[in-house]
């Protein structure tokens, strides 16, 4: 294994964009971190694998440099059955105000793991990461036979042994500060609450294998102390969302800008534990049975859609680490190169 490993993908500095999966992570956003020397990444965990294909296909149209495709490699609860009607209540509520039909009760879909991880290995990115579990030996071992490294997600020590067990190349070690869905597969989100450098020595000691932090980390200073606690590298997503690349919608950028940790761990938007902004549809599912992932995913699609449209923050998923009230409204290049200074030119 080499002793840097983002240099030996041809990636120049020691950044990350953190997937996000649902629009934030735009193909914009993505090339421009990398043309900035840092390693964008793409969340491709919602599309078929056409739409992959086809992403790919524009990301390489707007940087011939390293990208990274990401994936959920677990989260799919297709056994589980909940009551529908309480959440489909408050659901139709949302869109009685916003203008919409009443929402109908999606499918419980089970994972397209294997059918979008083929698409990958045809898309040939610098990097294959995933979360939410772990892919089978069997498809691991076919990225990697085709060229294509692979990095997982752990949330705990334990989660890390997992990973490298599995054959990953790198693990992005995921801090309880961390904005979005939890990585978690082992235990309970509420279980696997470990903050993001205690998280990173852990994950150093137990694998030696290379770790991305991830979790709260908005500038140079936060990087820096990545790197002492044995990180290679950092991986950043709230730090990126008010970037104007980004594909967050005005409502959610106003309610970044106003730089308030109101962040909660809530499972109402998609049916499985992210970190976000308190906003009324949290308030208004508290003590509601919530659908599984990602059946709920699809029931609040709509409404979180035409939210944004209409510009109100009610109804979107808010995604947001802990570290928002230091979130940087700049071009992302921009932020890339100021990180880059923050951390002494690496």
């Amino acid at each position: 294994m080499p002793v840097d490993f983002l240099k030996s993908l041809g990636v120049e500095h020691p950044v990350v964009l953190g997937p996000m999966a649902g629009g934030a992570g735009s193909p914009a956003l993505v090339a421009a971190v990398s043309n900035a020397g840092a390693l964008g990444s793409f969340g491709a965990a919602y599309l078929a694998p056409q739409q992959i294909l086809d992403t790919a296909r524009e990301l390489r149209s707007l940087t011939s440099m390293p990208i990274a495709l990401n994936l959920f490699a677990g989260g799919y609860e297709p056994d589980r059955v909940v009551e529908p009607g309480p959440m489909l209540a408050v659901v139709s509520k949302a869109h009685e105000r916003l203008g919409l039909a009443p929402p109908k009760l999606p499918p419980n879909p089970v994972s397209p793991l294997d059918e979008q991880i083929e698409a990958v290995i045809e898309a040939k990115p610098a990097l294959f990461s995933f979360t939410f579990g772990v892919p089978s030996a069997e498809q691991i071992a076919r990225v990697q036979k085709a060229g294509i490294p692979v990095c997982g997600t752990a949330t705990t020590v334990e989660e890390a042994k997992v990973l490298a067990a599995a054959g990953v190349n790198a693990i992005a070690a995921q801090g309880e500060e961390a904005g979005a869905h939890r990585g978690t597969f082992l235990r309970s989100a509420e279980e696997s609450m470990v903050p993001t450098y205690e998280l990173v020595r852990g994950v150093v000691a137990a694998t030696g294998l290379p770790v991305f932090a991830s979790g709260g980390l908005m500038d140079g200073a936060d990087i820096t102390r990545a790197f002492e606690a044995g990180a290679q590298a950092a991986q950043l997503g709230t730090a990126f969302l008010l970037c104007p690349e980004s594909g967050v919608p005005e409502p959610y950028r106003e309610a970044l800008r106003a730089r308030k940790d109101t962040t909660v761990i809530t499972r109402v938007f998609s049916g499985r534990a992210a970190r976000g902004l308190r906003n009324r549809f949290i308030d208004d599912c508290e003590g509601v049975p919530v659908l599984p992932f990602r059946q709920q995913n699809d029931l609040t699609r709509a409404m979180r859609t035409e939210s944004g449209k209409k510009g109100l923050a009610d109804y979107i998923s808010l995604w947001a680490g802990r570290g928002v009230t230091r979130i940087r409204e700049m071009p992302a290049p921009d932020l890339v190169r100021a990180l880059v200074v923050e951390i002494g030119g690496r």
